[in-house]
């Protein structure tokens, strides 16, 4: 039997995205091979030569999307440029994945759907918190049914920097700029994973540092059958509150803390390297309350294990046809759809119900 031929990827983008998050777990998947990144600045070029010395470097997105020896393409980009870049992949023949948020608007999700679809190409969006260690232990808690009828869901992602980034593409008046595209993308997409579509959505949106130009401070208020689900995610918490908080007829899970996944990789650990990669401290494992045959029982619940390296695995499989696609392009346009539905929300001060919003089959 023939050996499988690796994948040759072209990684465009190497800022804090592209070294942090994608070429360390794409480096993990045997059946991926790093080929090509593009590099403008001299740092670039001098990080893709000491951590990635097989890997080319170029300065141009069009010297990786039309280049013969790539197959896949990886956009960690400004998301400015998400869509273009993404089409122009798409029309060489690539597969593709973007890093999220997938675009700036549902429309041009739709149109990148429809020519991944018409090219026969593989269309993923880099969704990487589904495979967070908090996650993965909320969706075993949940699945178990220990908390009985779930009537209560929030979720928050926060950090504190109370001064603006200087130049920070995030920070500026930009399509696709703010904490609602960035972490709100992840909240949202776990979200529509664990609940499907809501019914109606209600949205705060705020501006709170001095001179901020996007969106820093959020509130979304999902609404579902005898379910709240509250997504919330600020510049500006010092003192975190729970990252989750579940409550059921029968009793809650509260969970502080954070997947160590993130700062292992901007601290230079390799998956490959750390026997215990995306092992929790016991320190922030959830507490689990619950009334069970007339008494209360409370245990703290080992976390799950975090595995951002799973995503490339299941491109990798997917490419090959050995798997479905884990992250759609449809569930990433889905999250895309929910934040324009609570940009209108807030715009307009009212709740915006999804009678006539239709939401991908995922």
């Amino acid at each position: 039997m023939q050996p499988v031929r690796k994948i040759n990827v072209g990684l465009i983008g190497f800022g804090m995205a592209g070294q942090v998050f994608h070429a360390p777990t794409i480096t993990t998947v045997d059946g991926l091979r790093l080929h090509k990144v593009t590099t403008r600045r001299p740092d670039q070029q001098e990080v893709l030569a000491a951590r990635y010395p097989d890997a080319t470097g170029v300065t141009a997105a069009a010297e990786i999307v039309h280049a013969d020896d790539i197959d896949l393409i990886v956009i960690a980009t400004s998301n400015d440029v998400h869509y273009t870049l993404a089409k122009a992949a798409l029309l060489a023949g690539k597969d593709v994945v973007v890093e999220k948020p997938f675009t700036n608007t549902s429309a041009e999700a739709d149109e990148l759907i429809a020519l991944a679809q018409r090219h026969n190409r593989l269309l993923s969006v880099y969704h990487n918190a589904r495979w967070n260690s908090d996650y993965l232990t909320i969706k075993k808690i949940i699945a178990g049914g220990r908390l009985g009828k779930l009537v209560s869901f929030e979720a928050r992602y926060d950090r504190f920097r109370n001064a603006l980034k200087k130049n920070a593409w995030r920070e500026m008046n930009l399509p696709g700029s703010g904490i609602l595209y960035d972490l709100g993308a992840h909240l949202i997409d776990q979200s529509l994973q664990l609940f499907g579509a809501p019914q109606a959505i209600n949205a705060d949106l705020r501006m709170q540092r001095p001179g901020a130009q996007a969106v820093d401070d959020f509130e979304l208020i999902l609404h579902y059958p005898q379910l709240k689900v509250t997504l919330k995610s600020s510049m500006l918490v010092k003192e975190p509150s729970p990252r989750y908080a579940l409550y059921g007829l029968q009793g809650a899970f509260v969970k502080y803390g954070i997947d160590p996944q993130e700062a292992a990789l901007k601290a230079g650990a390799s998956p490959l390297e750390d026997p215990e990669w995306g092992k929790e401290p016991e320190s922030i494992w959830g507490k689990l309350n619950v009334l069970e045959d007339g008494a209360d029982h409370i245990a703290y619940v080992e976390s799950e294990r975090g595995d951002y390296p799973a995503f490339y695995r299941n491109v990798c499989d997917a490419v090959h046809g050995r798997s479905a696609l884990a992250v759609t392009a449809a569930a990433a346009r889905n999250v895309i759809r929910i934040i324009e539905l609570a940009e209108q929300s807030w715009r307009e001060k009212r709740t915006v119900v999804l009678d006539n919003e239709k939401l991908l089959d995922c």
